[in-house]
């Protein structure tokens, strides 16, 4: 747990997350065009336009639930929690972005509780990425059983894409993010929860790109990813 200003509007808070959630539907869209050089010539700028509005869905899906997930079940056992952007991070994603790849880290849910218990803890903290579990889950049926137009699939292939991946990553054991709280509370829990995602992950990986290579690149990527973020965390807020 982090300690916090008690006296964030609301309206304060709904900026920030809007914020962060923009902030990463541009850097999703440039990486997957590969960076402003990529979105440079006529083809790569179509296709900027083409996958912003379903980035806007995927990744407001994904992430802003996620967060949001984390602030109400934080609440419930009686927390103060709200969302904080932080002006390092948004700098980081945007310019990873630009240049091609990704360094999602625009700012977090953050939580002042004084008399937390380790099991509260872990609680909150799956919470997110099991709210990500769910929007894939949703997402999947859809896609399964119902025919969608070529563009609607590919928005939903890339939701899954990216709801799965972030809970992939806030899953990693390595503090601040959720599953080193999750691993401290239940390690039995951590273990299903976690395999689950990886799996899940390697279908999407398959549903988006044909095959689950990709997806071990991605693994060392992410890893990599974390460390960055627990080094800097404290300074970022």
């Amino acid at each position: 747990m982090s300690g916090m200003r008690m006296n964030i509007p609301l309206k304060t808070e709904i900026k920030e997350i809007l914020v962060a959630d923009i902030v990463l539907i541009i850097a999703f869209s440039l990486t997957l065009v590969g960076g402003i050089f990529g979105a440079g010539s006529s083809i790569g700028l179509e296709k900027l336009l083409i996958l912003m509005p379903i980035m806007a869905v995927a990744v407001t899906l994904s992430f802003v639930l996620h967060e949001l997930m984390h602030k109400f079940s934080a609440q419930h056992y009686g927390a103060i929690a709200a969302f904080r952007t932080s002006k390092m991070g948004l700098g980081i994603t945007l310019i990873t972005g630009i240049f091609g790849f990704l360094l999602g880290i625009p700012g977090a849910t953050v939580i002042y509780a004084s008399n937390f218990t380790r099991r509260e803890n872990g609680i909150v903290s799956l919470a997110g990425p099991l709210t990500n579990f769910t929007v894939f889950a949703v997402v999947l049926a859809i896609y399964r059983l119902v025919p969608l137009p070529p563009y609607f699939a590919l928005m939903a292939e890339i939701t899954l894409f990216i709801s799965i991946l972030l809970a992939f990553f806030n899953m990693l054991p390595i503090n601040p993010l959720d599953g080193s709280k999750v691993l401290a509370w239940n390690k039995e829990v951590y273990m299903v929860a976690m395999g689950v995602i990886f799996v899940l992950t390697g279908l999407s990986y398959y549903l988006l790109f044909g095959n689950i290579y990709a997806m071990l690149e991605e693994v060392v990527f992410m890893i990599f990813i974390a460390f960055i973020f627990s080094m800097f965390y404290r300074g970022m807020f």
